[in-house]
């Protein structure tokens, strides 16, 4: 049977948040005590009271300790990994979506007070606006938003990634996750591009799909995350698009090669037609490889997916948008690949710049123990004979990210999301 809407969000807020259940008191011991809220949030009754896990389980969500190692066998450990995983064991929907006629509605606005209800003694938000990019007139297509964001797994964040200078309890599940919906929430994207995702099954899916999200995963086949111990399966990337506005026309899983050898960054294309208009349009995501000396490897992979991209527009006949963590800064060769193809792409985020030629100064900024690491890594690419940025999330500044970098309790992952606001361009009524 299933829950109300109200008792299902709930259910899936608190299944992992034994934290939010603490007595009064000051929180445990940490490398540094949260800062103190800037005002207090209302508490909700709803939250506290949920004692039931999603889809009807009656009790929170165990996690397996498992220490997959390196070799060979990693695979098949990944394979086994997932399906024993706390996620697959209560979603066995796990592989196959369920069917959306039973999935309820939530409304946005009462997910979004449960995440601040769970956020109450954190900061607020920090405050981000939209550039206006429109060079003309309004457009008589209704505006495509799109997010773009790599949301940092938890695996990863907890047990890999070394964020020095950021408490343990920032990035606890329970309260960054809330994090994450809330930012979603707040800029209310039709398309939501996300990579390292590694909770789809048990948090993404089953939320955004009730407030009318389509979404698709896929992991890699050989994630990091499985190496941490209490992890939650692979991570991954994810494409979800409102289905009120968009209809798949068609969609593709492709694992990414390099030098003719399959690799571990993966990408999802998706084809759309917008219902108001029937346009169709390619959106794609992906993450390539990261670190310093993978150059030539990015790049392969980069050559990859563009060819993969040109089969699917159809040699561009078909606009497109490619959103991303290519681990590459604008003087890498993957970058210039992009900005040079046949495809006719450009840097959306190049146009908050006073000569609209420049990338931001960064995307992504954290404090490991190998140093501080100041990068821009993030993109959204967009078919720009076809389409047109009608406006940007301005980044955050140095003074609102503040000197212990990302993440933090103000914000939960250690990139920036990224969104823009796209039109299809008069002039390009031929195209599809």
């Amino acid at each position: 049977m299933f829950q109300s809407p109200r008792r299902l969000c709930s259910a899936l807020l608190q299944r992992d948040a034994p934290g939010l259940r603490r007595p009064p008191g000051p929180p445990p011991p940490s490398r540094r005590s949260p800062p103190p809220a800037a005002g207090p949030r209302p508490a909700s009754p709803r939250l506290l009271a949920a004692v039931s896990a999603a889809h009807g389980a009656a009790r929170p969500c165990s996690r397996t300790v498992c220490s997959m190692g390196n070799g060979t066998s990693r695979l098949y450990s990944a394979l086994a990994k997932t399906l024993n995983s706390s996620a697959a064991a209560q979603h066995p929907e796990y592989l196959v979506a369920p069917d959306p006629e039973h999935l309820e509605p939530i409304d946005p606005k009462e997910l979004l007070e449960e995440c601040r209800a769970v956020l109450h003694t954190r900061p607020p938000r920090f405050q981000r606006d939209f550039v206006d990019l429109r060079a003309d007139g309004p457009s008589s297509h209704p505006p495509i938003r799109v997010m773009q964001w790599n949301i940092l797994a938890q695996a990863l964040g907890e047990g890999k990634d070394n964020f020095v200078q950021c408490p343990i309890e920032a990035l606890k599940w329970e309260e960054r996750k809330c994090l994450i919906l809330e930012e979603i929430l707040a800029y209310q994207p039709h398309i939501l591009c996300l990579q390292e995702v590694d909770h789809y099954f048990d948090t993404f899916h089953p939320l955004l799909s009730r407030l009318g999200y389509q979404g698709t995963f896929f992991p890699k086949p050989w994630s990091p995350c499985l190496d941490v111990e209490h992890n939650n399966g692979p991570d991954g990337c994810a494409l979800f698009f409102l289905q009120n506005r968009f209809k798949l026309v068609n969609s593709a899983n492709i694992r990414l090669t390099a030098m003719t050898l399959k690799t571990n960054q993966v990408a999802i294309a998706q084809t759309l037609e917008c219902r108001a208009s029937g346009r169709q349009f390619c959106i794609a995501v992906t993450h390539l490889k990261a670190r310093t000396g993978w150059e030539r490897f990015r790049s392969a992979q980069g050559c990859d997916l563009l060819q993969n991209l040109q089969s699917i527009t159809q040699g561009a006949k078909i606009p497109l948008i490619v959103c991303g963590d290519f681990n590459a800064e604008p003087t890498e060769a993957v970058y210039k690949d992009f900005a040079s193809s046949s495809l006719n792409l450009s840097s959306a985020y190049k146009l908050l710049s006073a000569d609209g030629q420049s990338e931001p100064p960064y995307t992504t900024w954290k404090i490991r123990t190998s140093g501080e690491c100041r990068h821009t890594l993030d993109y959204i690419w967009y078919s720009r004979q076809a389409l047109s940025v009608r406006s940007a999330l301005d980044l955050l500044t140095e003074e609102q990210i503040g000197p212990n970098r990302l993440p933090s309790f103000n914000y939960p992952s250690d990139h920036l999301s990224l969104v823009c606001d796209f039109s299809f361009n008069e002039e390009s009524e031929g195209l599809l």
